[in-house]
């Protein structure tokens, strides 16, 4: 465990709570879904590590052991948290897996700071393009009342919020596609995150348009989407992402909800080595 510091200002810093397998592997950099930490890639980091790559994880900035300012919860902020934490491990060649809230940080920081350091990307179950509803964006899967009523019920009971969130997030059909443990684990890491950065980051993803993004992602992608995710739903996000990509493979898990590298940790963890073992060469775009 170690701590890099995103942000240095005249009042105070702003430290990311980062763990790095080390060794002489290519980089992956994981980047969490909202509201949980980097504890929810328990099921991909033994194994990735283990098949030769230095893994690294990090607590986004207001969630798990990171610091928790006011501010900062913009993807433009959070793009540079990643910026930062690449230049001070000096990281490159690498691999940017962001699931769900994370794969707008990976389209946002490949688009404001290019991919020199970049080799590849994946999108697991992730909120580009757009999830609003809006009349330039029908198919944005997020209406404004269900974004507003989903602010609403986190401001008002963030324990029951995430209890409902959690369920959802797991199952498929009303069945819970992890066992109770592994859920509850998940409430405790949604407990350890500021609300302050809960709710910026919720309008923060529901929010951002990352259509002019996409394309600037220059680099081989896969997307990884579950057919029945209702939380960020296939054909408003994943299909659509993959869509957007200069040079993307999809791979769709049958009988997947939003939660698949856990509810599906196998068939997530095949796709993405069989993706990282890829020989791309020349194929990378300029």
């Amino acid at each position: 465990m170690t701590a890099i510091t995103a942000y240095r200002g005249p009042l105070r810093t702003t430290d990311l709570y980062v763990d790095d397998t080390g060794g002489q592997g290519r980089p992956v950099v994981l980047i969490h879904g909202w509201p949980l930490h980097s504890g929810s890639w328990a099921a991909q980091v033994d194994v990735l590590h283990g098949a030769g790559y230095r893994v690294v994880t990090y607590d986004r900035r207001g969630f798990g052991r990171s610091d928790k300012p006011l501010v900062g919860y913009t993807y433009e902020s959070l793009s540079d948290d990643l910026s930062a934490l690449l230049e001070e491990l000096d990281l490159r060649d690498v691999t940017l897996v962001g699931y769900s809230m994370g794969g707008g940080e990976v389209a946002a920081y490949c688009a404001r700071k290019g991919v020199e350091r970049i080799r590849s990307a994946v999108f697991a179950a992730s909120v580009t393009p757009f999830m609003s509803t809006r009349k330039d964006n029908p198919d944005g899967p997020l209406g404004a009342t269900d974004a507003a009523k989903m602010a609403a019920a986190l401001t008002a009971n963030q324990d029951a919020f995430y209890e409902q969130l959690m369920t959802d997030v797991y199952s498929v059909d009303g069945e819970l596609k992890v066992d109770e443990e592994q859920r509850q684990e998940a409430l405790r890491m949604c407990g350890d995150a500021s609300k302050v950065a809960a709710l910026a980051c919720m309008a923060a993803f529901g929010g951002t348009d990352f259509r002019e993004d996409l394309p600037k992602v220059t680099v081989p992608s896969l997307v990884v989407h579950g057919d029945r995710d209702t939380t960020v739903p296939f054909e408003g996000s994943g299909k659509r992402t993959h869509e957007a990509l200069p040079d993307s493979r999809l791979h769709v898990i049958a009988g997947g909800p939003h939660g698949i590298p856990a509810t599906h940790a196998g068939e997530f963890n095949e796709v993405l080595l069989k993706f990282l073992a890829e020989d791309f060469g020349k194929q990378q775009l300029v």
